[in-house]
């Protein structure tokens, strides 16, 4: 891109930022304006913003250098994620694999003393995001955020404690995928280069994530503990008759799209033979998570296109700065761009000591729960449980300030031990 070029894009992706801050706003206008309130609620979806200014910027491209070069950029792009997020989003979002997560989560609940209530809830905030090292942080993020959606997120329950509960969620999320080298976007970006390994991985990096996912999943359990005895009942949902061979079958489909996550062109033919198997026994399935599943993407794949021409200014802060100041400036960083795109980015510098490759990565998973960009799960979350927070949307300026302490948690979790 010529000079020119990367200036506005940086201008654009300024301007995205800003506008996922004013999303709130947006959705307020929305109820106060109702003649135009389509276009309001369309800028209020947090799931488009990137999409959107993606657009302005390859029609600000097309007119600053042509029509070939837009278009040769965004054959450039790498839509492999955005893609991934999709398929297994919509796949773990069916009713047998949820049917299976919650028997899993009320198992375990009986097992725990005191209320199952209580217990239910701090696992799908702990247990569930470490799962996310295994089925992936989108399928994990999936799975937690449909769990507490369907039995937490309940009329009576205060906006605090939604907040707080999305908090640590998003960045138990962040944080959980890191007991293996494949599941965490960040981490998966420099796991080959570098060569970190599962063991690499549990010994560097998973003891210290799991200890601070239960310690932020004990925290917000006993804050909220009354309320959750006062507001949220003691009797799991029905379930209806599932056949143990659908579940599985479900399972096998998620895994493969696991194991293929790095081939589009592999999970998607699968994903199509998945919608051929939920068309054939309907009587098993709820409604496929479809249009959630694609603006996600959609936002993704916007936040690859903005984001690609952004190294000119993110490479050199990454080079310039020691070991220390690279963990916070990367968990600082990460609140304002996608953490796989900043570790990418360091695993192009030559040369980068240990220090400075784990200072990076456990910056960059640190603060990947405070905005809804910051981790590429964030957005599942955001589409799944927006509407039970008011007028159908989530304060950007809220979710940081609830994500403060459980990101100070994790970041002591990396820091100090």
């Amino acid at each position: 891109m010529s000079q020119t070029s990367l200036y506005f894009a940086a201008a654009i992706f300024a301007l995205a930022v800003l506008h996922t801050f004013a999303t709130k706003w947006f959705e307020h206008r929305a109820h106060r304006s109702p003649n135009h309130g389509g276009l309001w609620h369309l800028l209020g979806e947090v799931e488009v913003v990137f999409g959107l200014w993606a657009l302005v910027l390859i029609l600000g491209l097309w007119g600053l250098q042509g029509q070939k070069h837009a278009i040769d950029y965004l054959e450039s792009c790498n839509f492999t994620e955005p893609l991934f997020v999709f398929a297994v989003m919509a796949i773990a979002a069916t009713q047998p694999l949820l049917m299976a997560a919650r028997r899993l989560v009320f198992l375990l609940a009986r097992l725990a003393p005191g209320s199952s209530v209580v217990a239910a809830y701090f696992i799908c905030l702990s247990v569930v995001p470490l799962l996310g090292s295994f089925i992936t942080e989108p399928a994990a993020m999936t799975v937690a955020a449909i769990l507490l959606r369907d039995r937490y997120f309940v009329d009576g329950v205060s906006t605090r404690f939604k907040y707080a509960t999305l908090a640590v969620l998003l960045v138990n999320i962040s944080i959980g995928g890191t007991l293996t080298p494949y599941a965490a976007p960040p981490v998966l970006m420099v796991a080959s280069k570098w060569n970190w390994d599962i063991s690499f991985m549990l010994a560097t990096f998973g003891w210290k994530a799991a200890l601070a996912v239960c310690v932020n999943a004990l925290i917000v359990t006993a804050r909220f503990r009354r309320e959750l005895l006062a507001k949220v009942s003691d009797t799991p949902p029905a379930e209806v008759a599932m056949p143990a061979w659908v579940i599985v079958v479900h399972g096998l489909f998620l895994l493969a799209t696991v194991i293929f996550s790095h081939h589009p062109v592999v999970f998607m033919g699968m994903f199509l033979f998945f919608l051929g198997f939920t068309a054939a026994y309907p009587r098993f399935q709820s409604p496929l998570l479809l249009r959630e599943s694609l603006l996600v993407a959609f936002f993704l794949a916007g936040l690859v296109v903005i984001g690609g021409p952004q190294s000119w200014w993110l490479q050199p802060i990454i080079e310039n700065l020691g070991p220390d100041s690279l963990f916070f400036g990367a968990t600082g960083l990460t609140a304002i761009t996608d953490n796989a795109a900043l570790t990418y980015l360091g695993s192009l510098i030559n040369g980068l000591s240990p220090e400075a490759r784990y200072a990076l990565v456990a910056g960059a998973v640190t603060g990947g729960g405070l905005t809804v960009i910051a981790n590429a799960p964030n957005p599942a979350g955001f589409a799944l449980l927006r509407e039970r927070f008011d007028e159908g949307a989530i304060s950007p300026l809220g979710l940081f300030r609830a994500a403060l302490l459980p990101t100070l948690c994790a970041g002591a979790s990396f820091y100090l031990l």
